[in-house]
C-alpha cells in the first residue's frame, strides 16, 4: 500500500486509541503500524460511472484482503489482569462499494465508500514483557478492534466524508470520441533518393495517392514525374480516440488505360490522456517512426517507407481538434469545426434525455456527378434513430444550398447522425456520399457548425448547423389538462368527393397521407373511384403542429401520384369540442375531403370506463392474429409468382393493420397518461388535505 496512505491510517488509529479502549485494557499504545505490499482488488464486479449534479462518479467493487500487513499494539491490562500484552493484527479483509470522484481537471480525486464497508481481522496475542501474561486471547478485543476499524472508516471515508488523493494533471472523465485530421501528401521519391521503383518503366509516369480513414477516402490530383509532387490537403475524421490513416499508390498502366495499385502505406494516430497527441508509423528496417504533439493546431512531418518497394512518402498531418464524451472539444488555431465550449471555459456534464436536437442541412460543395447523366441533382438524407427526413432537391449544381431544418428527439447511447447524400435521376436515384457525425455531449446554449467530409466517394462535403433545444412537448405533457400536449387530437377521415382522375380509365385509387409533425399515417386505398368512402379515425398527442392531409391515387408499380392536399385547422376548438366540414384540396383542379376533427383532453369523471372496454387485451391479441394472417397471405402469393395487383392489396392490408396497431397503442398511451394525472390530482388532493405541522425529525449529527 501507499507509505503516504499508511501513515495517515496510523495517525488516525493513535487518536482513536486515546479515546476508546476496552474493560480489560488499562493503557494501549501503538508500536507499530504497516498496511503492507498487498493492493486491494478494484472493479472485479465491473465500473460504472454515474451523475451526481454535474459531477461524474465512478462506482466500483473495493476489495481488500491482505495477509502482510502488520499491526501491534503493547497493552497494560486492567484488574484483575495484571501485567502486559501484544496484540498484533496479521490479517484484514474490507470489502464495499467505493466512489471516485475526479477534480480540479483531474489533478486530484476524491475517495469514499458509499456505505459502510465490511470489516474482518485476524487478531494473534503474545507475551509484552517482563511482567507479561502468558499468551492468550482477551475477551471483547477483536470485537472491539474490528469496532475500532470500522468507526474510523466510517468517519473518514464514508459518504459524505471523502479522502483526496492528488494525481497527474489527467481528466479522467474525459473520453476522446473523435477527431479532425488535416492531411497533406507531400511527395514521393525513392528511399535513396534516386527513381522510385516501380514507375520508371514509363516515360513519363502518372501517379496519384489514396488517403483512406475508415470508409472515408479521398484521392490527390495525378501528379507526372519519376518523384511525384502532389500537394493534396484533405480533412479526415476519426472516430475514437484512435486511427489509422492509409495511403496507397496507384500508377497509370503502360497501355495508359487505367491505374494499376502499387504499394501502400500507413500512419496510426492516438490520442494521450494529457491532451497531447501520437503519430507513429512502421519505418526503415522494421524500425518505428514516431512525433509527438504537446497540443491541437501543430504540424508533423512524416516520411514513411512503402512496403515491399524502395520508396517513401513524405506527408503533412496537423490534428486539428479532439472531441470528447463530456461536451468539450480540445480546439487548435484553425477555423473551429467542432462544439463550442461553455461561457466560462469548462465543460458541463449534461443529461442527454428530454431534448430535442435541431438539425439544419446548409449546404455542400465539390459534390461528385452522377455517373450515369453526368448531371448532379443533390437531395440529402438524414437518420436519427427510426426517424428519417430528406431535403428538397436541387438542380444541376454541385454547389447546392438547402437551409433545411429537421428536428429530432436527442436518444441516449451515442447513437449517431447518419447523412447519405443522392443524386436524383428519372432510372433510379445515385448514391455520391454517405457520413455519420457523433451527436454526444451536446451543452445545452452550444452550437455545432461543421464540415462534413462524405465517404465512399472521391469528393464532397456537407455542412451541418446542430443545435440543442428544449422539448416543449414533453414540457407541456406536464402542464395542466387545459394546455396543449395534455390531449389529443382525434381526426376521422370520411370520404372525399369530385377527386381528379389520375389513371387512365378515368378513376383513381385514392388513399389519404395524414401527417402531423414527424408523425405519419394513412386510410387504406379505395379502388376505381372518384367519391371515395374511408370512415378511419387517427389520434396524435397535441403537440400544435400543422395537421396535413395528403390525398393519393395508388400505383402498383410506379411511384404515386398526388391528387391534392390541405390544411386541416383546429386550434380555434375548445377542449373536447369537434368540428366537421368539407375541406378544398389544393394543387388540383377539383376535390373535396370530408373530415371531423376533435380536440380531446381527459376529463375528471372518475366513473369514466376505460376506452378499450372490458378486455383491453383482446383488441391487441385481434391484432395479432390479423397481421399473421395478413403475413401468411404475403408469403403465399409471393411464392405463388407475385401477382403485382394482389401483392399491392396484401401491401395495403397490412398497411391498414399497422395503422390500426398504431392507433391502439396511441388508445393505450392516452389511458395511461389520464392514470397517472388522477394519481397526481389524488396526491394534490391529500396534500391539500393533510392537518398538521410537518414532522420535525431529529437533527443528525
Amino acid at each position: 500500500m501507499e507509505p503516504k496512505l499508511s501513515r495517515r491510517f496510523q495517525s488516525t488509529v493513535e487518536r482513536r486509541l486515546k479515546n476508546r479502549k476496552p474493560k480489560l485494557i488499562d493503557k494501549i499504545e501503538l508500536q507499530e503500524f504497516s498496511l503492507g505490499s498487498c493492493p486491494p482488488t478494484l472493479g472485479d464486479e465491473g465500473m460504472r460511472w454515474i451523475t451526481s449534479g454535474d459531477q461524474q462518479v465512478m462506482r466500483l467493487r473495493f476489495d481488500w484482503n491482505s495477509h502482510e500487513m502488520s499491526v501491534m499494539f503493547l497493552a497494560k491490562l486492567a484488574k484483575p489482569l495484571i501485567g502486559t500484552c501484544r496484540i498484533v493484527i496479521n490479517s484484514i479483509h474490507i470489502k464495499g462499494d467505493l466512489l471516485l470522484s475526479p477534480i480540479l481537471d483531474g489533478e486530484a480525486i476524491l475517495y469514499s465508500f458509499e456505505s459502510t464497508p465490511e470489516v474482518r481481522i485476524g487478531v494473534a496475542f503474545g507475551s509484552g514483557g517482563s511482567q507479561a501474561i502468558p499468551g492468550m486471547e482477551l475477551p471483547g478485543v477483536s470485537t472491539w478492534l474490528v469496532k475500532l476499524l470500522t468507526e474510523t472508516i466510517g468517519k473518514t471515508m464514508v459518504e459524505p466524508r471523502r479522502l483526496c488523493f492528488s494525481l497527474p494533471a489527467v481528466d479522467l472523465r474525459k473520453q476522446a470520441v473523435g477527431g479532425v485530421l488535416s492531411v497533406t501528401v507531400v511527395s514521393g521519391r525513392s528511399s535513396n533518393g534516386g527513381i522510385m521503383p516501380g514507375i520508371a518503366d514509363n516515360k513519363v509516369p502518372h501517379t496519384f495517392v489514396e488517403v483512406e480513414v475508415g470508409n472515408l477516402m479521398r484521392k490527390t490530383s495525378t501528379s507526372n514525374g519519376l518523384n511525384p509532387t502532389w500537394n493534396s490537403t484533405f480533412n479526415m475524421v476519426l472516430h475514437g480516440e484512435t486511427g489509422i490513416v492509409k495511403f496507397l499508390l496507384y500508377v497509370l498502366d503502360s497501355g495508359g488505360v487505367k491505374f494499376n495499385y502499387l504499394t501502400s502505406c500507413e500512419i496510426k494516430v492516438k490520442y494521450v490522456h494529457d491532451g497531447s497527441t501520437i503519430f507513429w508509423a512502421i519505418g526503415h528496417n522494421s524500425g518505428v517512426v514516431a512525433k509527438h504533439t504537446e497540443q491541437c493546431g501543430q504540424e508533423v512531418e512524416m516520411v514513411v517507407p512503402f512496403e515491399d518497394i524502395d520508396g517513401e512518402l513524405t506527408v503533412s498531418l496537423v490534428l486539428k481538434e479532439w472531441q470528447f464524451s463530456d461536451g468539450s472539444v480540445t480546439l487548435s488555431n484553425y477555423p473551429s469545426s467542432g462544439l463550442q465550449s461553455s461561457s466560462d471555459g469548462s465543460p458541463k456534464l449534461q443529461s442527454i434525455t428530454g431534448r430535442r436536437l435541431r438539425v439544419r442541412v446548409v449546404e455542400g460543395r465539390a459534390l461528385t456527378a452522377n455517373s450515369k447523366s453526368g448531371k448532379c441533382d443533390p437531395y440529402v438524407k438524414l437518420q436519427y434513430g427510426k426517424a428519417l427526413y430528406r431535403t428538397k432537391t436541387l438542380s444541376h449544381t454541385v454547389r447546392p444550398v438547402w437551409n433545411d431544418k429537421f428536428e429530432f428527439d436527442e436518444i441516449a447511447g451515442g447513437e449517431c447522425l447518419k447523412i447519405k447524400c443522392y443524386s436524383a435521376d428519372a432510372f433510379g436515384d445515385e448514391s455520391i456520399g454517405s457520413a455519420r457525425v457523433n451527436l454526444e455531449g451536446l451543452l445545452d446554449g452550444a452550437s455545432r457548425d461543421v464540415w462534413v467530409p462524405l465517404e465512399k466517394v472521391e469528393s464532397g462535403e456537407i455542412r451541418l448547423e446542430i443545435e440543442p433545444i428544449k422539448n416543449d412537448h414533453d414540457n407541456s405533457m406536464q402542464s395542466s389538462s387545459s394546455k396543449a400536449g395534455a390531449g389529443w387530437i382525434e381526426l376521422v377521415v370520411i370520404e372525399a368527393r369530385d377527386l381528379v382522375a389520375a389513371d387512365l380509365r378515368g378513376t383513381s385509387d385514392p388513399y389519404v397521407r395524414v401527417q402531423y409533425g414527424n408523425k405519419k399515417k394513412r386510410t387504406k386505398v379505395i379502388y376505381k373511384t372518384l367519391s371515395p368512402q374511408w370512415n378511419q379515425t387517427f389520434e396524435f398527442p397535441e403537440t400544435g403542429e400543422p395537421l396535413i392531409l395528403h390525398v393519393k391515387d395508388h400505383n402498383a408499380v410506379l411511384p404515386t401520384a398526388s391528387i391534392g392536399h390541405c390544411t386541416v385547422e383546429y386550434s380555434m376548438l375548445s377542449p373536447n369540442q369537434s368540428a366537421d366540414k368539407w375541406i378544398p384540396l389544393q394543387g388540383v383542379k377539383s376535390g373535396e375531403i370530408h373530415v371531423k376533427i376533435a380536440r380531446r383532453v381527459p376529463v375528471s369523471d372518475s366513473g369514466k370506463k376505460n376506452a378499450l372496454g372490458t378486455d383491453p387485451s383482446g383488441k391487441g391479441h385481434k391484432i395479432a392474429s390479423q397481421m399473421r394472417d395478413s403475413l401468411k397471405k404475403f408469403t403465399g402469393l409471393i411464392d405463388e409468382g407475385g401477382d403485382p395487383e394482389a401483392l399491392s392489396l396484401a401491401v395495403t392490408e397490412m398497411e391498414g393493420i399497422q395503422s390500426e396497431q398504431e392507433g391502439y397503442i396511441e388508445v393505450l398511451e392516452r389511458e395511461k397518461a389520464m392514470l397517472l394525472h388522477k394519481i397526481q390530482e389524488l396526491g394534490s388532493e391529500i396534500i391539500r388535505t393533510t392537518s398538521g405541522p410537518p414532522f420535525q425529525g431529529r437533527r443528525t449529527s
